[in-house]
């Protein structure tokens, strides 16, 4: 129970699942707070109950297919057996194979070659800050056209900031049609070497600047790339804005998923009030690793004050052990109950659900379905 004396809202993860309004739903929060394991639970649970689901990861540690029964995943869906009336496939985001396949759509085939051929975009393609997360849009804007599923799970990029899944497909739209790129391209839109020579007479101090900055021949391997990619600049700052659009719809549910960790609670509150200015469909939260005790009737004072007087007669020490061993666990369970208090204080409306900390790794089916109950099942009261 929090400060206010209210009990948080109870998430309902069947009901969100088993509504056929739901299309879309996003695992959002900072990393390591579990995001890809509660992805594919909820993936699982969705598609046992009759679902057809398809769960997109971008966790390059491929968790989500060693637990899956898999060796592993790549850029194409990849059927999961599973039990039940619905389907299961998964897949992992290759941003570079995904941006290729945009280059290979929106291009005819010559002007594709040059382009999949050029040094710049070989590194932008592949390295450029924010090109994951504009990738990972694009990818759920390409599974949602193909109405192949009718739920989708997507586990947002891992980050230091959550926020940037949001930011960086806008960010990329503007660099990609923004004025940089569209002076980098004059030269060629002159033509040949005479153009050159124009954008000298013209920005003879910008590139030269650019050329100490960047070198000559990457200045020149940005130019020829911009030069052949210049049609399709629009093409990317649209798609962002639809699938940032869909994003919006009530069809989408974002589930924001953090630790009971200062950290990471402070950024799930973040998100929360972001998702509100954006007016983006919050479900709930989702607090992964909580710590309980079977034995919670004993206090961790009372465990404490009984291993004492043990160890003072000098009477069984494993039992003694043993009641330090929960005296400490019923410690850090009230340290994060306080932690998750200060979350429900300032966002009383949003729906919890816990999800308990495990012994050992989710490796398999049989874990995920496990988690999935516990997301279904939890009582916020625990958690807060």
């Amino acid at each position: 129970m929090s400060p206010t004396g209210k009990t948080p809202p109870r998430l309902d993860v069947d009901a969100l699942l088993d509504d056929p309004r739901t299309k879309i739903i996003v695992c959002c929060g900072s990393g390591g707070v579990g995001k890809t394991t509660t992805a594919a639970a909820l993936g699982l649970r969705a598609a046992e109950r009759g679902r057809d689901v398809v769960v997109l990861t971008v966790d390059p540690a491929r968790r989500l297919a060693q637990s899956m029964g898999l060796s592993e995943l790549d850029n194409n869906p990849r059927r999961i057996d599973i039990d039940g009336d619905g389907e299961l496939h998964a897949m992992m985001l290759d941003m570079k194979r995904t941006f290729d396949e945009i280059v290979e759509a929106h291009a005819d085939p010559d002007r594709a070659k040059q382009i999949l051929a050029n040094p710049f975009y070989q590194s932008l393609s592949s390295s450029l800050s924010g090109t994951q997360e504009y990738m990972a849009m694009e990818k759920l804007g390409q599974l949602h056209r193909s109405g192949a599923w009718d739920l989708i799970v997507v586990d947002t990029p891992p980050s230091r900031n959550a926020l940037d899944f949001l930011d960086a497909p806008a960010r990329m739209g503007r660099l990609l049609d923004g004025r940089f790129m569209k002076i980098l391209a004059a030269p060629a839109k002159t033509g040949g070497r005479f153009g050159v020579k124009v954008l000298s007479a013209g920005f003879g101090m910008f590139t030269g600047v650019l050329n100490k900055v960047l070198g000559m021949q990457l200045l020149r391997d940005v130019q020829t790339f911009v030069a052949a990619f210049d049609t399709m600049f629009g093409g990317f700052r649209e798609r962002a804005e639809k699938t940032f659009r869909l994003l919006q719809t009530p069809g989408t549910a974002f589930l924001v998923v953090a630790a009971p960790e200062p950290d990471a609670l402070r950024e799930a509150s973040y998100f929360v009030e972001r998702l509100a200015e954006e007016r983006m469909p919050l479900a709930g939260l989702v607090v992964n690793r909580v710590h309980r005790s079977a034995a919670d009737g004993l206090s961790a004072a009372r465990s404490l004050a009984a291993a004492e007087t043990l160890e003072e007669r000098g009477d069984h020490p494993l039992t003694a052990a043993l009641l330090r061993l929960h005296a400490d666990r019923m410690q850090l369970a009230a340290r994060q109950e306080r932690l998750c208090e200060h979350f429900t204080s300032a966002h009383p409306t949003v729906p919890v659900t816990t999800v308990p900390a495990y012994a050992e790794d989710v490796c398999d089916l049989d874990g995920l379905r496990l988690i999935g109950r516990d997301l279904a099942a939890a009582d916020p009261a625990t958690a807060a």
